[in-house]
């Protein structure tokens, strides 16, 4: 998601840590369908650190922030060796303050070297239900730093603000600093399962990897076998070496609507707008468009989300409950759970402009130099009108060349490809008709970008 500043939260996450003095090696672990558009993020703050390498550790599919971390300090112990601190940053967080954070840090690396696991909490200055939260013990070592009496689940309104009264409570930020020996011996003591069944993970990982390769894939069985688990669960809560440093930076977790309206400046009756919007009676709501006018009237403490994807209603008091309408979805095995109408792809995008029985409409962005995979579709045909650029298309074994405003067609059962061969991006209108036009309706012969063939 692209912030007002035109900077997303991976990229804000990338410059947050690149900027630390003694870094060397950002390492990045996502799913592997995230892989291009993750490195295409990257192109813009790389710039400003070029002496600071990425790699990427790419799970076939999630298992929580356990298995995640045991296999980023395997790779770290193996790499740079276990002495070797590692700073874990969620890439959906904000923070301002890059000094005060910075501050913060330099407390957490000493205290990491000792082989203490490092938590940050942040001083709350509101109930907020949202988040987790970690009852602090005494203070125990030079630098301010507590112990921890335990975590806490995110409580409700009530709770949240007996915390905050107390004294006691700091919210979870969720960011952990390290060595990765400490870390490791941490699993094998308190999470053995979850330790050996990365360890098998992470050993047929290197075997099928290429040693050092800027991208690794983790072995799929391997890491199925590992126990899905947060670090909170298997590690922090039954941990004797954790300490908690208390962040005193600006902090916000990015992780609901309530979160992103606040980015945006409020006005006189206390309403947020993103986009264009017409509000008569309306107040103390966010209202957020990307592309049409929103007109409101009579509406107070309300989320209206509109998106090309689908459309949000809600009461900003229940901006959590919006995982409940995904689990919906989920259930209704409906598409935009795990779709959007934009699509990254390893070669550029393609955007779903409309649909129905027997139809589908894409514009596709092809980028510079890149092509898509020879491939081949059992159920449909597409109809290609080149909007902006030259494409080179491989259409059953012939070659050709289609400029601006000229077209082709691909009947069902062809092989194709399509390429760019310009400087700039090739924009393309796709018409597809058939019986099924579903995207798994795709047989690849070759691909450059190592996606699954056949």
């Amino acid at each position: 998601m692209t912030l007002p500043d035109g900077q997303s939260l991976l990229q804000k996450a990338f410059l947050r840590a690149a900027a630390l003095e003694g870094v060397n090696e950002i390492l990045t672990i996502t799913n592997r369908e995230y892989y291009f558009k993750s490195k295409d993020e990257y192109q813009l703050p790389k710039k400003y650190f070029p002496g600071v390498s990425d790699t990427f550790l790419l799970e076939p599919f999630g298992r929580n922030t356990a298995a995640a971390i045991a296999m980023g300090a395997m790779r770290t112990l193996d790499v740079h060796g276990g002495d070797a601190v590692m700073l874990v940053l969620p890439a959906d967080h904000l923070i301002n303050n890059q000094d005060a954070f910075t501050r913060a840090l330099e407390t957490a690396f000493d205290l990491a070297k000792r082989s203490r696991l490092v938590t940050f909490g942040i001083v709350p200055d509101s109930p907020e239900t949202g988040f987790g939260y970690i009852e602090c013990g005494p203070v125990c070592d030079e630098y301010g730093s507590r112990s921890v009496a335990r975590f806490v689940e995110k409580p409700s309104y009530e709770t949240a603000r007996e915390y905050v009264d107390s004294g006691r409570y700091l919210w979870n930020s969720g960011m952990f600093c390290f060595r990765a020996d400490a870390i490791l011996e941490q699993f094998r003591r308190h999470s053995p399962v979850i330790y050996e069944k990365a360890q098998a993970c992470w050993e047929e990982t290197l075997a099928k990897s290429q040693g050092s390769a800027p991208m690794i894939e983790i072995d799929a069985d391997g890491f199925a076998a590992i126990p899905e688990n947060s670090i909170d669960y298997a590690v922090m809560e039954k941990s004797d070496a954790v300490v908690v440093v208390p962040g005193n930076f600006d902090w916000s977790d990015i992780g609901s609507w309530n979160a992103i309206s606040n980015l945006a400046a409020p006005d006189e009756a206390g309403n947020r707008i993103v986009g264009e919007a017409v509000l008569v009676d309306v107040g103390n709501s966010f209202i957020q468009s990307e592309g049409r006018v929103i007109a409101a009237i009579g509406l107070d403490n309300l989320l209206v989300i509109d998106t090309p994807d689908a459309l949000l209603v809600a009461d900003r008091t229940r901006d959590q409950d919006v995982k409940k309408v995904v689990e919906q979805l989920k259930l209704m095995k409906h598409e935009c759970h795990k779709v959007h109408r934009t699509v990254a792809r390893p070669w550029g995008t393609y955007t779903v402009l409309e649909e129905g029985k027997n139809f589908k409409i894409k514009r596709i962005v092809v980028k510079p130099g890149a092509a898509l995979s020879l491939q081949m579709h059992y159920h449909r045909s597409e109809h290609w009108v080149v909007v902006s650029g030259t494409a080179s298309i491989i259409n059953d074994g012939q070659t050709m060349l289609v400029r601006t405003n000229e077209s082709t067609y691909i009947p069902a059962g062809h092989r194709h490809r399509l390429e760019n061969p310009g400087l700039t991006d090739l924009i393309m209108i796709e018409v597809q008709s058939g019986e099924y036009l579903g995207e798994d309706d795709i047989v690849r012969f070759d691909d450059e970008y190592g996606r699954v063939l056949g």
